[in-house]
C-alpha cells in the first residue's frame, strides 16, 4: 500500500483501502470509534500516522475472521444502536482476554465512548461472547 507517511491510518484505511467500517468520531483520540488492532493491540487509528503502521498487522472490523462471536452478541444483546461506536467497541473487546471480570471489561473499553446504549448491553454482549470466543 502506498500513501503519504504522515497520513492518518484512519484515512488510509477508509480512502485508500475502502475499509469504511472504521469510523471517525472525534478525530482526536477521545472517543474510540476509530479503534483498530495494531499487532493485536487496540489503537485509535486517527492518531497513528500510516508510517507507524507499516510492517504491522492491522485488523479492522472487516478483518475479523468470519462472523465473530462478538458481532453476534452485540446484535442479540442490543449492544449497538446508531452503530458509530460499534466497530471500535468490538475491536477493543476482541483484545480483552477470556475470563475477564466486568471491571476488566470496563477498563478494556475505557477509551471507547457510546452515546446511545448506556454500556450495560455492551458489557453483557462482551461477557456473553467471551465465553464462546476463540483466542
Amino acid at each position: 500500500m502506498q500513501a503519504p507517511p504522515m497520513k492518518r491510518l484512519l484515512d488510509v484505511l477508509r480512502e485508500e483501502c475502502g475499509l469504511t467500517g472504521t469510523k471517525e468520531g472525534c478525530g482526536e483520540g477521545e472517543c474510540g470509534a476509530c479503534t483498530v488492532l495494531l499487532d493485536g493491540m487496540p489503537v485509535n487509528s486517527c492518531l497513528i500516522p500510516f508510517a507507524q503502521a507499516q510492517g504491522s498487522v492491522v485488523t479492522t472490523i472487516e478483518g475479523l475472521e468470519g462472523r465473530h462471536p462478538l458481532q453476534d452478541a452485540f446484535v442479540v444483546e442490543g449492544g449497538a444502536q446508531c452503530g458509530i461506536c460499534t466497530p471500535g467497541m468490538i475491536l477493543a473487546a476482541a483484545a480483552i482476554p477470556r475470563g475477564a471480570t466486568l471491571d476488566e471489561i470496563r477498563l478494556g473499553l475505557a477509551g471507547n465512548i457510546c452515546r446511545c446504549t448506556g454500556y450495560t448491553s455492551i458489557y453483557r454482549a462482551i461477557e456473553k461472547a467471551r465465553s464462546r470466543r476463540h483466542r
